[in-house]
Parts: structure tokens; C-alpha cells; sequence
């Protein structure tokens, strides 16, 4: 099996190997699998903690701007947690939100802020 194909950026060339006895397993259905193996669990949001205020703090101040470079934002969180790491924490959640969408202008990352509003 082989996958291209890029992963942002970078390219990707992927060589996957399987032994006849290995594709037969992957080929049995599931229910069939020993209750050893982990189902995937579903998809829950991340527990919230008694120190989330800095979060809603960063999804809001997006929200409301709509679209902020990465420098700027991570100065404007840097001014919320009074901590350089933490404000990195922050950016990398921030990527990672559903309604955020990361692309680069040049060497500049653009976090935009996505609605649910149908244009």
C-alpha cells in the first residue's frame, strides 16, 4: 500500500508493507477483534479545568477580532497569561480548535476564526 500525498507543507511518501496473514486480519470485522484491543473513544472536548480562564479568554479575543496574525495573537495572549510558554500553549489549542483555520501569508501563520453561518 501506498499513500502520498502532503501533510501541510511537507510532502508525504508512505510504503506500507503487510504479510498475507496480516491483511486476513485486517480484513475481519470488528466484532471479531478480542475485547483487548481499545475501541476509539468518542470525540469529547477537552476537560475543562479550574485555570481555563486564559482559554476562553483566547477563543473569544479570536472570535471577536475574526482574523489575527500569529505574531499578534501570541503578543495578546502573552498579555493575558503574563507567561511567553503559556501563550505558546494557547496558540497550539488555538490550531487545533474546530472553528479555527491556520494558512500562512508569506512566513506569517493567519488564525481565522470560522462561523457556522452559512454565506
Amino acid at each position: 500500500m501506498r499513500i502520498r500525498g502532503t501533510i501541510g507543507e511537507w510532502p508525504v511518501d508512505l510504503t506500507i508493507e503487510f504479510d498475507p496473514q496480516e491483511w486476513a486480519q485486517l480484513a475481519r470485522p470488528t466484532e471479531q477483534l478480542p475485547a483487548s484491543i481499545p475501541q476509539p473513544a468518542a470525540a469529547m472536548p477537552p476537560a475543562a479545568t479550574k485555570d481555563d480562564g486564559p482559554w476562553r479568554v483566547a477563543c473569544e479575543l479570536l472570535r471577536t477580532a475574526g482574523r489575527m496574525e500569529g505574531p499578534e495573537l501570541l503578543e495578546q495572549l502573552q498579555g493575558v497569561t503574563r507567561d511567553f510558554g503559556a501563550a505558546k500553549r494557547l496558540l497550539v489549542r488555538l490550531r487545533h480548535h474546530g472553528q479555527v483555520r491556520v494558512f500562512s501569508e508569506g512566513e506569517t501563520p493567519v488564525y481565522v476564526w470560522q462561523t457556522d453561518e452559512k454565506v
